[in-house]
């Protein structure tokens, strides 16, 4: 039997997961991604830091800015991520040697 958990530990368990993301497969992301989908966790510009077809996280993308929208390719598929370009993007992670954001 699984264990449930609060919405407030499913938030904690994503945030420390994504400042995390290099290091995850795609089947902990898909996971991750369902547990934000089961306590309508909105990921917001997370969701942004994985391919949303492979769902492997971005380590060295191809990055285009043309036209207010920014292009990701993954380097794993190939599948192209498109996204209306606001000026700035917040992931909400917090560098920890750092102290800063992204």
């Amino acid at each position: 039997m699984k264990k449930k958990i609060s919405k407030t530990q499913a938030k904690k368990e994503i945030q420390e997961f994504f400042s995390h993301i290099n290091h995850k497969t795609p089947e902990q992301v898909k996971k991750i991604k369902k547990l934000a989908m089961a306590h309508n966790i909105e990921l917001g510009d997370k969701r942004k830091l994985f391919c949303k077809k492979c769902f492997s996280p971005y380590k060295h993308p191809s990055v285009r800015i043309k036209n207010d929208f920014i292009t990701i390719s993954c380097e794993s598929c190939e599948h192209k991520s498109r996204w209306k370009f606001k000026g700035n993007l917040n992931f909400g992670i917090k560098r920890k040697e750092t102290g800063d954001c992204c």
